[in-house]
């Protein structure tokens, strides 16, 4: 069973290597909050692109589920003086937004009055 246990370990420790190696990849900016890890190569890109690259690295495309996340998003957003994509969608009830996965909400920090379906948001 030690034997087991070990090897549970060390297979553990190699996926979590995997995921890291996949997001030093991204070779430029990383940042932690919560436990997560947050990283960015700093490079322009559509949503689909972005997701797909983050899905390559091992993770998800941001989505702050707390005070700390947000600002280690926003981080990023004041570093390259950009936008971010974050893992939200508009629902089908127009103003309303979830996860990618359909998911509900769970924490927001919108403007007053945001998002506001205009322009690119």
């Amino acid at each position: 069973l030690a034997g087991k246990e070990h090897a549970d370990a060390i297979h553990q420790l190699e996926y979590r290597i995997s995921r890291l190696e996949g997001v030093l990849l991204l070779n430029k900016i990383i940042t932690e909050s919560g436990g997560k890890i947050f990283a960015t190569n700093g490079k322009r890109a559509d949503f689909d692109a972005t997701v797909e690259k983050c899905k390559e690295a091992g993770g998800s495309i941001a989505t702050p589920k707390s005070p700390g996340e947000n600002d280690a998003i926003l981080y990023f957003v004041k570093y390259f003086n950009t936008y971010a994509y974050l893992g939200i969608k508009q629902s089908l009830i127009p103003g309303k937004f979830q996860l990618l996965n359909g998911a509900q909400l769970t924490y927001t920090n919108w403007y007053a009055n945001e998002p506001s379906g205009q322009g690119e948001e």
